[in-house]
Order: structure tokens, then C-alpha cells, then sequence
């Protein structure tokens, strides 16, 4: 079953993201990152500047070919459907991923936006109702 986990009060969600994101890769991890359009190209121009040393290798699954989606340790994607990655999923946002369960772990961000807050409320609901157990990591509790 996935493991659900989810990062709240994300003080800079497209930051916070990219330090995920390395993280992951440099651990051999594969993750696809779904949310909505307009922060997925945000998240994109981050990734190729957050760090002027490093850089994350990434795609957007909707204009990359196969071969490129295959390679890519990272796939942007408005769904996770289809994507070839099946080891941990980012929401940075929006409804619950559809075909969230092929994956081993999903990692929900939420920032410190009442309406982002609100969304999120409504994914833990769904996946509790299912029965996933729920980890919750609060980034405000960390940072005192």
C-alpha cells in the first residue's frame, strides 16, 4: 500500500520542493511531481536555478518522448498517468493525483495558504477514508 505522507506549513513551497527533489534523486530515487499547470512551470524555472552549483534532471511528461521520460529521474506531469516511474510522487498542489496508489510513497506539500490548507484537508480525507496510514510532518513544529 502507499505510504502517505504529508509536509505542512511549507513556508516556500517551489524551495522546499527543489531541496525534496535533490534529496530524492541523490539518493537514487525516481519522482514524478504532479500539481497545477501554472506551478509545474514555476517549479520547472526553480529547478533550473535554485542552486547555481547543482541541477536536478527533469522533463515534463507532457512534451518529452518516451526515451526522455524513461531516463529522467524527475517528470513534471498534470497526471502521474502514464508516466514510467512508479517510486514516490510529489503533490505540490490541487485535487488527490489520480493513480496516486501505483506508487510507493506520495508526498503531499502544503503551504501556510488557507486555501491550499483547505485542499489538503480534503486529500487526507480521502486517502483516511481508504485506510492509509498518514504521516504527518509539520514544518512550523521542526522549525521551533
Amino acid at each position: 500500500m502507499t505510504e502517505v505522507a504529508f509536509h505542512f506549513n511549507v513556508p516556500d513551497k517551489l524551495g522546499y520542493a527543489c531541496r525534496l527533489l535533490r534529496k530524492a534523486t541523490g539518493s537514487g530515487a525516481r519522482v514524478v511531481v504532479t500539481g497545477d499547470a501554472a506551478l509545474l512551470r514555476s517549479l520547472d524555472v526553480e529547478l533550473w536555478s535554485f542552486s547555481p552549483l547543482e541541477f536536478i534532471p527533469h522533463c515534463h511528461a507532457a512534451s518529452a518522448e518516451a526515451p526522455v521520460l524513461a531516463a529522467s529521474p524527475v517528470i513534471l506531469a498534470d497526471s502521474p498517468r502514464g508516466t514510467p516511474h512508479h517510486e514516490v510522487l510529489v503533490n505540490v498542489g490541487g485535487p488527490v493525483p489520480d493513480g496516486f496508489e501505483r506508487f510507493e510513497r506520495l508526498i503531499e506539500l502544503v503551504s501556510v495558504d488557507d486555501g491550499d490548507r483547505q485542499q489538503a484537508r480534503a486529500r487526507w480525507k480521502h486517502y483516511a477514508d481508504r485506510g492509509y496510514a498518514i504521516r504527518r510532518h509539520d514544518l512550523a513544529g521542526e522549525a521551533a
